[in-house]
């Protein structure tokens, strides 16, 4: 979209997702940004109106700053095509997509791009010998990652070290969700990409203090993670992550910002997984590598926004 036929930008943020607190900062980072660059700026909060309450009329774009269920699954955005109001981010089934693990985890086999060994349970057929039966048969050894199919922020994420622990950790997460992915745990480098308007924008990479960059790791200055912009990489390697991240974006038919994660191990990279909703906020990757090329936040979160359509 052209600048000049953006007066009014609403932001949307909040939502009920367990990402809520993160998608507010994201949000009055990007409210602040776009007032900034002198639009006029009014938000959203779907935790306390439903998405068809959003007038129209009184909307030229949608800045979508949600997180998590709801809100980068599909769901947000099949209301803002509904009311035909153009919005930033990726559409309605490239975020059902990334968002569900085991789809995305499909796409990027089917288009030959690296990815941890894996298997899924559902609560109902799930027993320890089962668990057992999978491990052996997918080749997966201890330590061993268990996730939800469809959380973001690595929430629900837990890594075990033993079939014991593994057991009581998935009953657990089983008392919350449906289903969950079980993974094999790639140790070495955390890399993460980011591309914008299908270009690629950068690679940082994360040394976490804690087990793993988990949510705290993530979103809290007390867990101490170091950032290291530009990753620690060869300048082959460097590129070759870029080309990974932009085939991924592209996979899944993304649109605007998008974060891939990665690990470096033995030389390869395995892409973890796909996020279309990265996080905004003065402790989030995306501004810090685009930053880093250049890019200050505001004339970032612009850039964003004037990628805005509907059809997407």
């Amino acid at each position: 979209m052209s600048k000049k036929k953006i007066k009014k930008v609403l932001v949307v943020l909040g939502g009920t997702s367990g990402e809520r607190s993160v998608s507010l900062d994201t949000g009055k980072a990007c409210i602040k940004a776009l007032k900034k660059k002198k639009y006029s700026v009014s938000k959203f909060d779907p935790k306390f109106k439903n998405f068809n309450l959003i007038n129209h009329k009184k909307v030229d774009v949608i800045f979508n700053a949600l997180h998590g269920k709801d809100g980068e699954d599909g769901v947000a955005q099949s209301y803002f095509e509904y009311l035909r109001i153009p919005y930033t981010h990726s559409g309605v089934i490239s975020s059902f997509n990334a968002m569900n693990k085991l789809i995305s985890k499909k796409i990027f086999i089917k288009n030959n791009i690296l990815t941890p060994k894996y298997f899924a349970f559902n609560k109902k057929e799930f027993n320890k010998n089962k668990l057992k039966q999978y491990l052996k048969k997918k080749k997966i050894k201890f330590p061993v990652v268990v996730k939800p199919i469809n959380e973001g922020s690595s929430l629900g994420v837990c890594i075990s070290s033993n079939i014991e622990k593994l057991f009581k950790t998935t009953k657990k997460l089983f008392l919350k969700y449906d289903q969950l992915m079980f993974e094999e745990h790639i140790g070495g480098q955390e890399i993460q990409a980011a591309i914008i308007n299908n270009a690629p924008l950068g690679a940082i990479e994360l040394i976490p203090k804690r087990n793993f960059y988990d949510y705290k790791a993530k979103y809290t200055k007390s867990a101490k993670t170091e950032h290291v912009m530009p990753a620690r990489l060869k300048k082959n390697q460097y590129l070759k992550v870029l080309k990974l991240a932009q085939k991924a974006h592209k996979a899944l038919n993304c649109k605007g910002v998008t974060r891939t994660d990665f690990k470096f191990f033995k030389n390869k990279f395995y892409l973890l997984e796909l996020n279309t909703q990265p996080g905004m906020t003065d402790l989030s990757l995306v501004p810090e590598i685009a930053n880093y090329v250049g890019i200050n936040f505001s004339n970032l979160v612009e850039k964003i926004l004037l990628d805005a359509s509907i059809n997407r």
